[in-house]
């Protein structure tokens, strides 16, 4: 992202453990689950589940992500020099997209003194790749046939995925040149180290972080920093200098996954 802590004072950093407070938290409905079963776990109403989720009926079934409201504890933290999201992410255990969210951040910038909400107990989905989402938990089963469709749908399904290295995406350009920007991502890469690194800035719901790629036009980088702007297939590759960013432009590139 673009986006550096910028920082011209030394502060101490204040981490303060506020009463529970209701909060938000998303949950994944397993089989065999209902909604007066999720809110009993919770502590919770069906009420509140049908207004958090927009739901107009009881509805639900496995894989589906559901809003749930709970009491979490809450943590203010005092930013100091040389904190980024990327190390407060790794210190409370949480993750940088969930920082942003819940401090309302378009990118990952922050300035000493500024205050952080952390919710260090949020607990994260888990998502597993490998299964596919079971049947809904009211629905009736399928009939034979049904099942023999859906393992086709299934398998075309996983071939298509498995061909799909090469994306087709929107791509801008950013730089660490800039008064007072400490150059370092979300990742924790230091671009200001080496202003001729290739890192672009992903969706990581798109292109995790970590994962290296192609990008034509660009060469070989690694999605290594976030961004508010960046969503869905979009990008934002890394360049040395403020001239090199405005020359780039915006483009649409092929965005090749490398294994």
């Amino acid at each position: 992202m673009k986006k550096m802590v910028m920082s011209f004072i030394t502060a101490t950093a204040l981490s303060t453990v506020i009463p529970a407070t209701l909060h938000a938290q998303e949950y994944q409905v397993e089989s065999g689950d209902s909604l007066w079963k999720i809110a009993q776990d919770y502590e919770t109403t069906v009420t509140s589940l049908y207004e958090l989720n927009d739901l107009d009926s009881n509805f639900i079934y496995p894989g589906q992500i559901l809003q749930v409201q709970v009491e979490e504890e809450k943590i203010i933290h005092q930013i100091e020099q040389g904190d980024t999201l990327y190390a407060l992410a790794k210190e409370y255990q949480v993750t940088v997209v969930d920082l942003m969210n819940w401090n309302e951040l378009s990118s990952d910038l922050i300035r000493v003194g500024n205050e952080l909400v952390i919710y260090p107990n949020a607990e994260a989905v888990e998502y597993d790749l490998e299964e596919e989402p079971a049947q809904p938990a009211s629905a009736p089963e399928d009939t034979e046939a049904d099942q023999v469709e859906s393992e086709q749908s299934d398998e075309q399904s996983q071939k298509q995925q498995s061909e799909e290295k090469t994306l087709s995406m929107t791509a801008t350009a950013y730089t660490a040149e800039c008064d007072g920007c400490t150059g370092i991502t979300a990742t924790g890469l230091n671009l200001n180290e080496d202003r001729d690194m290739k890192v672009i800035a992903v969706d990581p719901s798109v292109i995790p972080l970590g994962t290296r790629v192609y990008v034509e036009g660009y060469g070989e980088a690694v999605a290594g920093d976030v961004g508010g702007a960046i969503k869905g297939n979009k990008i934002d590759i890394h360049v040395p200098t403020k001239e090199d960013a405005l020359s780039w432009g915006v483009r649409e590139v092929d965005v090749t996954i490398l294994e």
